[in-house]
């Protein structure tokens, strides 16, 4: 078969089936009596061949290599073709997400977009100083799309940056509020932390809606932030988390010192006293000892008879704690 047809046949160009011949991946194996390439059959397939493990990404190299070397294995070469061709599709997502940002800013002209981008670059820089320049510049230029400062607040290790992103977020309005709460959502336990720490951050009525629903939220540390800042806030939704929080000693003097602001309201006073109280049946004098800690700030007669009670507890530092409490309150 001449090189025309082949060509038509096989979809290679007669241009590329030379430049094979002059490489040595296919030599056809005759000649006409004009001199004319002609192949066989068994040059036919090796040419599909060829096109096959080209399709995969192999260069002409590998592909020579491949066919030639009677030993060859193809995984090794299979697995190196997947980690490059991740790596490729990374690099092209990390393009397109850029361009998305870029284009997102809607930037009027040239400058624009050159300030855009090194905002970008300065957010991904390794060193922290860069990132915290970035994110507090980032509320005087509002060129940085909110998508960018959500991520880059969630992946953020250092504290310091940490809170510029946080506090650049809070100055952007509710619009990163349903990226938080996506990220409330993470397989990843510090990301769902730093979403709910962000989202604390935002004075909005969104946010605080955002907030009880946090208080389900199967991840003690994300329930706690939630009810400490609703604690805060004034919203007595957030009693049965903080209580929760004493009995279990997480953060929890933070979570007595909440519960004192919202028993500052009467209505809510007595709630708190009870719930405080009807723990106290855990039996586990550490726990009792903090619910004593954190009756000491709730008005009114019902913390005031558990801690009379407390004070003559069996175990001597609960006991000696709630009296020390009882002296500090005097008489109510």
């Amino acid at each position: 078969m001449l090189i025309g047809e082949v060509a038509r046949r096989s979809g290679v160009s007669a241009r590329m089936l030379r430049h094979y011949d002059a490489l040595g991946l296919v030599r056809p194996t005759g000649r006409t009596d004009g001199g004319y390439r002609e192949y066989s059959g068994e040059d036919i397939r090796r040419i599909f061949h060829i096109e096959s493990l080209r399709s995969l990404g192999l260069s002409l190299r590998e592909v020579g290599y491949a066919l030639d070397d009677a030993g060859f294995t193809p995984s090794e070469l299979v697995d190196d073709l997947i980690r490059q061709t991740r790596e490729r599709i990374a690099g092209e997502t990390a393009l397109l997400t850029r361009l998305r940002r870029i284009g997102a800013a809607e930037p009027a002209g040239w400058e624009d977009v050159l300030q855009i981008v090194a905002l970008l670059q300065a957010l991904g820089s390794t060193s922290a100083g860069t990132r915290q320049r970035a994110a507090l510049s980032s509320v005087e230029e509002g060129s940085v799309p909110v998508e960018t400062l959500v991520e880059a607040a969630l992946r953020e290790a250092d504290p310091h940056v940490a809170g510029a992103l946080r506090w650049a977020l809070a100055q952007s309005g509710g619009g990163a509020l349903p990226l938080l709460a996506e990220g409330l959502g993470s397989p990843v336990a510090e990301v769902r932390r730093r979403a709910v720490r962000t989202i604390v951050e935002i004075p909005d009525g969104e946010a605080t809606v955002l907030l009880r629903d946090a208080l389900t939220h199967p991840d003690l540390v994300v329930r706690g932030y939630a009810a400490l800042e609703l604690g805060a806030r004034g919203v007595p939704d957030a009693v049965p988390t903080l209580i929760d929080m004493v009995v279990e000693e997480t953060l929890d003097v933070d979570a007595a010192d909440a519960l004192s602001v919202l028993a500052s309201c009467s209505a809510s006073a007595d709630r708190i006293a009870t719930g405080l109280v009807d723990r106290l049946a855990t039996g586990e004098p550490s726990a009792r000892r903090r619910l004593a800690q954190a009756l000491a700030d709730i008005p009114g007669a019902t913390a005031g008879r558990a801690l009379a009670e407390l004070s003559c507890d069996g175990d001597r530092t609960v006991a000696l704690t709630a009296a020390y409490v009882l002296g500090l309150r005097g008489p109510r």
